[in-house]
């Protein structure tokens, strides 16, 4: 998998002040896309155990929050077994850290395909958040949290496999209240 970037102490992308890796790969090419240098897949850097340490490094710290996946996608096929390996490290070092999870692919897709797809039906058991949905540019919205349009949902992953259905974990639709 290949990255292009390690952002510190971010607050824009999860609640709290988080680490966030930006992967490279996305194969849904979503017109106004903010991020479109992410895209191809063999764009960026090598990731590898010092960029691994580094997010390591950055989560030992009291005020860091959790880890954020954004990119690209962290869910694109080719990145889906080091997402797999990273959040499974992350879950055993740092337990009381979170992780958020941002993708284009919803949530119904990922239920037909993550019993099929070791790697992500790991990624999913591991990840707090769930950031869902292609990016639409007419549903954009500058006043909705952490997503970029009305069509994207913020689910609460653990509640969400609990009952079986979807719990969002912020409610956009009632102006970003936590649910």
């Amino acid at each position: 998998m290949k990255y292009h970037n390690i952002t510190k102490a971010d607050m824009l992308n999860g609640e709290g002040l988080r680490v966030v890796l930006w992967v490279s790969g996305c194969s849904h090419a979503c017109p106004g896309c903010h991020n479109q240098i992410t895209w191809n897949a063999n764009n960026g850097l090598l990731f590898d155990e010092s960029a691994q340490q580094e997010i390591f490094a950055e989560l030992e710290h009291d005020w860091c929050s959790g880890l954020t996946l954004s990119g690209g996608d962290p869910l694109f096929k080719l990145n889906r077994e080091a997402i797999a390996d990273l959040v499974s490290k992350v879950r055993e070092k740092y337990p009381t850290k979170d992780i958020w999870c941002y993708t284009g692919y919803t949530w119904e897709e990922i239920q037909k395909e993550r019993k099929k797809d070791q790697n992500l039906e790991t990624i999913i058991q591991n990840i707090d958040v769930l950031l869902d949905g292609k990016f639409i540019l007419q549903q954009a919205d500058e006043k909705i949290h952490y997503v970029g349009s009305r069509n994207q949902r913020i689910i609460d992953v653990p509640k969400t496999l609990e009952t079986g259905k979807i719990v969002l974990y912020i409610d956009n639709t009632k102006e970003g209240e936590k649910v």
